[in-house]
């Protein structure tokens, strides 16, 4: 069994599922590398609807900045401006967003690297959700493998997987902070009402991959500069660690106040990162004893499928000695899908061995359930849920050439490329 690199154990993914070798190379040389396009849920077209519903098009734009901008450039609120999922800044992202303003205004938009497709008015918003699943395709650089042995390795990768029918759901690491993966820490910090500590992690830690602009920002507010000269300090484009910082330089260790002035989905983002990690230690230990596979066992908690694929992540079924013949027969037939816990203050745990992994990671990270309830924030607060520990791949196709592999697939909504491009890489993969 191969042992994931220290980075991503930083994130609780502690292995590989696949024991073949890697291709390895390089992720996002390149924007035109990495091309998302979003499998949507568009909302019904209504000539008098008052929200514009755009095909955008974004080039090295993160969804949360995106928004931010446009809403500067149409001068509304930023919860006028509704989307399915977050895209991640060094990409080409293809996806549909709502916006409560006129077309015309919205087609009269110039921002660099972005661009309206198509445009059309609905009686309804997009909220996060909203979608299928997405496309990728991916280009892999630098592999350093000679074509043959790609070939063999990619081969070798699929075989494993197929044995599945998927890979490891882990949470990618975008969810933490594809630069500096600390936003699962700002959560912790949170979840135990250290609103100051919150703040510095977010604040603080520069890592040698940010720039040096941000780095000196970073270093000054670790020494305990003022909010005044820390901010000075900070790039123009880092809107929300100068949007805390603008708050703190008025009202002087309201640090509740600071995260407050942040995006209702960005500081939600927080609390689903720390969710995550949870979330990945548990499966990676399941993986470490034996315990990912398709056959269901007694004490595991399944979710029923429904037609587009999607697992119901709030209807659970647990199996038992009276179901189990069932449920294995439903999970065959792509009809119900084992799950790993999403902790939070109601989410129901498993049973049996699954279910002392479960505590396991909760009595490790020293959490109760009761602390995902953070009234100082109310929509902070999470219920957690149970998800998918397999997540399929579908229209896979690669082609290898020139130091280089493209690949193309088909994901479900909410489950990350790089967690299955991990798989055929085995490299460190938050160094790209």
């Amino acid at each position: 069994m191969k042992r994931a690199s220290e980075k991503e154990i930083e994130v609780g993914i502690g292995f590989f599922y696949t024991n073949s070798n890697g291709i390895g190379g390089k992720l996002r040389k390149t924007a035109e590398d990495f091309m998302v396009e979003e499998i949507s849920c568009p909302p019904t077209r209504a000539l008098d609807g008052e929200y514009s519903i755009a095909r955008i098009k974004a080039k090295n734009w993160e969804t949360n900045r995106l928004v931010r901008q446009l809403s500067r450039k149409l001068g509304i609120s930023r919860k006028k401006i509704g989307f399915a999922g977050t895209k991640d800044k060094r990409a080409i992202t293809t996806q549909l967003i709502s916006i409560q303003a006129p077309m015309e205004n919205v087609k009269k938009i110039h921002i660099k690297d972005f661009e309206v497709l198509e445009i059309y008015n609905s009686q309804k918003g997009l909220e996060m959700g909203d979608l299928i699943g997405n496309r990728f395709d991916i280009t892999i650089s630098d592999i350093g493998s000679s074509e043959s042995d790609a070939g063999n390795i990619i081969y070798e990768t699929l075989e494993e997987l197929n044995t599945i029918r998927g890979f490891p759901n882990f949470f990618g690491h975008q969810r933490f902070g594809a630069v500096r993966p600390i936003t699962h820490i700002v959560g912790k910090k949170i979840l135990e009402g250290d609103f100051k500590g919150a703040v510095f992690e977010y604040l603080g830690n520069p890592r040698d991959i940010e720039g040096p602009e941000a780095q000196e920002a970073r270093r000054a507010f670790d020494e305990g500069r003022s909010y005044s000269e820390v901010l000075a300090l900070f790039p123009k484009y880092f809107s929300f660690e100068r949007a805390m910082l603008n708050h703190l330089v008025k009202h002087e260790d309201d640090f509740l106040g600071a995260l407050a002035v942040l995006p209702k989905n960005l500081s939600m983002m927080f609390i689903h990162a720390y969710q995550s990690y949870l979330f990945n230690k548990i499966l990676s230990k399941r993986i470490e004893r034996g315990l990912l596979s398709l056959d269901p066992q007694i004490g595991d908690i399944v979710l029923p499928v429904d037609k587009n694929g999607l697992p119901d992540h709030k209807k659970w079924i647990d199996v038992t000695g009276d179901n189990i013949e069932k449920i294995k027969k439903r999970v065959k037939e792509e009809k119900a899908a084992i799950s790993g816990l999403v902790p939070g203050a109601d989410a129901k745990l498993a049973g049996g061995e699954q279910g002392e992994i479960e505590r396991e990671v909760i009595e490790e990270e020293k959490v109760e359930p009761e602390e995902f309830i953070v009234p100082q924030i109310r929509h902070l607060s999470s219920k957690g849920i149970r998800r998918e520990l397999i997540s399929p791949f579908k229209s896979f196709h690669y082609e290898i050439g020139d130091d280089r592999v493209k690949m193309k697939f088909e994901l479900m909504k909410g489950c990350y490329a790089t967690s299955l491009l991990r798989e055929f890489m085995k490299t460190d993969m938050l160094n790209y």
